[in-house]
């Protein structure tokens, strides 16, 4: 086995054991295309990881910044992943630069940032899942078209959108707040927990902004998907696979808002494999 081989191995390796929505579309990739993402998906875990970690912030913004330098020196790395993420960037248009906007994004956890308005939560959005899509974009190939870069940033941001609704209760455990404030003044929403440590919503407000923010969700997806017809087969259904776990999960959380009040609410492995199937024909649902 060549380094590079090892390399990409070892990003495998990562993708199988963290990515557990993701590995379902991935897996459905040729296999160059695979490996590829595999490398990006375990570069990102990696800055999840340091944002998500239990170190001081100036550990954190340490380690940000290191990784920030290790990607303007991809040539001279021997760190297994760096190496695939450089291997795979010289066989694909990957755009190397959403790793940036990703490492900004997760300073934006890192501070505890809150947001507004909506506006101000897309920004957040798009950095640290808009990128995502740019860079599966990468990877995936599409037909020229000039709006294939926007459709993958919306899907990114609408993937990130039912992802704050699904962790509205562990985010706020962990002093996190990413509903905007606009929102949650508009329906009358202050997030708190019960003696159960179940999110309280006295008179259906937060339900309302939930379906609300479900509603908008959506939105995006739709604006999103439009990239799928650009793209080969093999693509295509990793695209659908993906999107579709989390739309399905989206869709599961409009119709009763309350499973995410006392849980991390998540589809069966079987559901997953269900969409992965109906991907691979090209269909959503």
């Amino acid at each position: 086995m060549t380094d590079i081989d090892a390399a990409y191995a070892e990003c495998e390796r990562i993708t199988r054991t963290e990515a557990r929505n993701f590995y379902y579309g991935i897996r459905l990739l040729t296999s160059g295309r695979r490996k590829a993402l595999c490398a990006v998906y375990a570069l990102a875990r990696r800055v999840d990881d340091i944002g998500d970690g239990d170190l001081p912030i100036e550990e954190k913004s340490v380690q940000l910044e290191e990784v920030r330098k290790s990607l303007a020196e991809l040539d001279t790395t021997s760190d297994p992943v760096l190496v695939a993420v450089a291997d795979a960037a010289k066989r694909y248009p990957i755009p190397l630069g959403a790793f940036d906007e990703l490492l900004d994004g997760v300073w934006m956890d890192i501070e505890g940032r809150r947001y507004a308005t909506f506006d101000e939560l897309t920004e957040y959005c798009r950095c640290v899942a808009g990128s995502i899509g740019r860079l599966c974009l990468g990877v995936f190939g599409s037909k020229p078209h000039p709006d294939a870069s926007r459709y993958a940033d919306a899907l990114g941001i609408a993937l990130q959108q039912t992802n704050i609704l699904r962790d509205i209760r562990e985010d706020l455990v962990n002093g996190r707040v990413y509903l905007p404030k606009q929102d949650l003044d508009a329906f009358g929403v202050e997030l708190a927990l019960d003696e159960r440590g179940r999110l309280e919503d006295p008179d259906g407000g937060l339900t309302a902004l939930v379906r609300h923010s479900a509603a908008r969700a959506r939105e995006w997806y739709a604006d999103g998907l439009r990239l799928a017809p650009l793209l080969d087969w093999r693509s295509k259904a990793s695209c659908l696979a993906m999107a579709g776990i989390y739309r399905q999960l989206l869709e599961r959380i409009n119709d009763q808002p309350s499973l995410v009040f006392d849980r991390r609410l998540s589809l069966s492995g079987r559901e997953k494999l269900g969409v992965a199937a109906r991907a691979l024909s090209g269909r959503l649902t």
